[in-house]
């Protein structure tokens, strides 16, 4: 397997999927298209992780269906009851691209943690598998953010992989808690600066570094916050580039 050498992150505040005009069931969006093809595979093997949801097999059949027309190879790594493959280690460096749900993140990095999956992913990651995910999915790679894992009212959470140092906001323009915050969280140095991003938006990162936002919701925006010096802070709106939804 040839790899680009490089380490992409796609960090998706919303919209992974859509409702497909055809069938009855989602779709991936422009979204997914963009990761897969920041893996330069023709036929990329793609790996999806739905620990955050508890390893539902609804979801889990969802996305054999909504990737049924596209030219991938798709499998999947569950630890409830137990893994489902003999080594998941040599399972995530085998994907070229993984695709984490949304869901709980912190019950997600606890199972990881409990397995040895937030060393094997962060391999992964340097071995230049592209790393993506929704919601949860987005968070787990950052320090933190906020989280509804713990009940409906949002709560500042900061144990996150690392893999990028900075806080992530996920669902930015759709849940009113979310961006106060985030703000807050990153003004008071809970969590460091970091970006954010609103549905059907996603955060590209080659390495630690942020490279740009892509979409497919017209009137979607990322943001970069950053301690504003005086116990605030400041939000930047970037312009993301658009997909074909």
């Amino acid at each position: 397997m040839t790899r680009s050498g490089q380490s992409h992150i796609l960090a998706i505040g919303g919209g992974s999927f859509r409702p497909s005009p055809r069938y009855s069931f989602v779709e991936p969006s422009g979204l997914l298209r963009y990761g897969l093809d920041l893996t330069g595979q023709d036929r990329p093997k793609l790996g999806l992780l739905a620990t955050a949801v508890g390893d539902d097999a609804d979801w889990i059949l969802k996305m054999y269906g909504a990737f049924a027309g596209w030219d991938v190879e798709v499998s999947h790594l569950t630890v409830f009851p137990m893994p489902n493959v003999p080594d998941p280690r040599a399972w995530l460096l085998e994907q070229d691209m993984i695709y984490v749900s949304g869901g709980s993140v912190a019950n997600l990095m606890a199972l990881w943690r409990l397995h040895g999956l937030d060393e094997a992913l962060t391999e992964a990651w340097r071995a230049g598998v592209v790393l993506s995910g929704q919601s949860a999915g987005a968070l787990c790679w950052h320090v933190g953010g906020n989280t509804d894992s713990f009940g409906p009212e949002l709560r500042v959470w900061a144990d996150g992989l690392g893999l990028l140092p900075y806080s992530c906001g996920v669902h930015y323009d759709s849940d009113p808690q979310r961006r106060p915050l985030l703000q807050q969280s990153v003004a008071s140095g809970e969590l460091p600066g970091g970006y954010a991003a609103d549905e059907g938006v996603a955060l590209h990162y080659v390495g630690t570094e942020f490279i740009q936002a892509v979409s497919v919701a017209p009137g979607g925006y990322a943001y970069k916050l950053e301690h504003d010096g005086a116990g605030g802070v400041k939000e930047l709106r970037i312009e993301p580039r658009m997909l074909t939804p």
